[in-house]
């Protein structure tokens, strides 16, 4: 069975299933995941891996949660991306602005978003704030705090969005990389003024839907929520099992659709994104917007982040094979998506490690033995 995507030059760009070897071909990689799963790292996980064209690995193990008896997952299992969303959906949403000409990567944030320009003190006003541009937002370079927990001050989105345009500049603009939510929260709306659209409706339309995405959404409906493994314990803020709906407690007052998180997918779905990436972007970009916005920012100085994504640093979650003009992107609730051009490779593992809470790190040293195990098993670069 092929997988099709159109293609702009070629009529069509086949991403063929091919992993009927898989069990022999990684069977140290998928052994990484096992002993993770035993270890307690994470209780379900689900991967895909394609190669030279080929989807050449595709498989799920585990269960919902650490009880044998909650369900299995399959390789059709919906897992919560959480950042992942920030480049599947939030940039590349971005980069289709950009070929169409309604994004200008140097335009002032204040220019699209007046509500960034001031502080809710207006007598504390930060004149810093008219510098920050679209590129930084998208580069992690704006300024803005890193992280904040608005969904304590704000119960409504129109609340939580205003405390992200107000919230207080961290460090000047440009002068340092600093991973940021906030940043994409804004990011999200200045997309959805451009394109006067919810993030949502357009990358349904323009993204998920030409790609042939069928199980990636936001806000998955009632009736796939027992299907979706739970992400967390949530004893302190929603006071529920967080299980088909987005774990990121900003995203969740943002109504599940926000620039930095809420995304839902599969493995399968991640890898025929990949493979359009792969493919220079067709059916939907250019390869030369992929190259633009996948190239490693030479400002700040030793950043290691793209436009929207990340690249490879030592030492890196992707592992220590992934070529220099490698691609990725992590998520919070244990997913990752790395996208090596130069090999013609993509490997996306989705977890759910935050169930039942967000204090077990051992996905950090799970992650790279199994992108390592992956790439070793293919034939290690020379």
């Amino acid at each position: 069975m092929e997988l099709t995507l159109p293609n702009r030059e070629s009529g069509f760009s086949f991403l063929v299933r091919n992993f009927v070897a898989q069990e022999d071909l990684f069977r140290s990689a998928f052994g990484v995941l096992e002993k993770a799963i035993a270890a307690r790292a994470f209780p379900a996980c689900s991967l895909a891996v394609t190669f030279r064209g080929e989807l050449v690995a595709h498989k799920a193990l585990g269960h919902f949660t650490y009880d044998s008896a909650s369900p299995e997952v399959t390789t059709t299992t919906l897992f919560d991306l959480a950042s992942l969303t920030k480049v599947v959906a939030t940039t590349t949403m971005a980069m289709i602005l950009y070929e169409r000409g309604l994004l200008d990567l140097d335009a002032p944030v204040t220019a699209i978003v007046p509500e960034f320009a001031s502080l809710l003190d207006n007598d504390n006003d930060d004149s810093r704030r008219r510098e920050v541009t679209v590129r930084m937002l998208l580069a992690h370079s704006s300024g803005l705090p890193a992280y904040e927990k608005l969904f304590l001050l704000a119960q409504t989105r129109e609340a939580l969005l205003q405390a992200a345009f107000t919230a207080p500049l961290a460090d000047a603009p440009g002068a340092r990389a600093e991973y940021s939510d906030i940043g994409f929260i804004i990011l999200g709306v200045v997309l959805e003024r451009l394109a006067d659209e919810s993030l949502d409706v357009f990358c349904q339309r323009e993204i998920f839907g030409p790609l042939g995405m069928t199980q990636t959404t936001f806000n998955p409906t009632a009736a796939l929520k027992d299907s979706i493994p739970p992400t967390a314990d949530d004893r302190t803020f929603r006071h529920r099992i967080i299980q088909g709906e987005v774990q990121d407690e900003n995203a969740s007052v943002l109504g599940g659709v926000a620039g930095h998180a809420g995304l839902f997918s599969t493995a399968e779905d991640l890898a025929i994104f990949a493979h359009a990436m792969l493919n220079g972007g067709h059916p939907i970009l250019r390869s030369s917007t992929v190259e633009l916005f996948s190239r490693r920012e030479s400002v700040p100085e030793g950043t290691s982040r793209a436009l929207g994504w990340d690249t490879p640093s030592a030492p890196s979650q992707s592992g220590k094979h992934f070529s220099s003009r490698s691609f990725g992107h992590l998520g919070y609730t244990g997913t990752s998506l790395w996208i090596d051009p130069e090999r013609q490779l993509s490997i996306a593992l989705l977890t759910n490690r935050t169930r039942p809470d967000c204090q077990n790190q051992s996905i950090k040293q799970v992650r790279p033995a199994f992108y390592d195990a992956v790439v070793e098993a293919l034939g290690k670069p020379d």
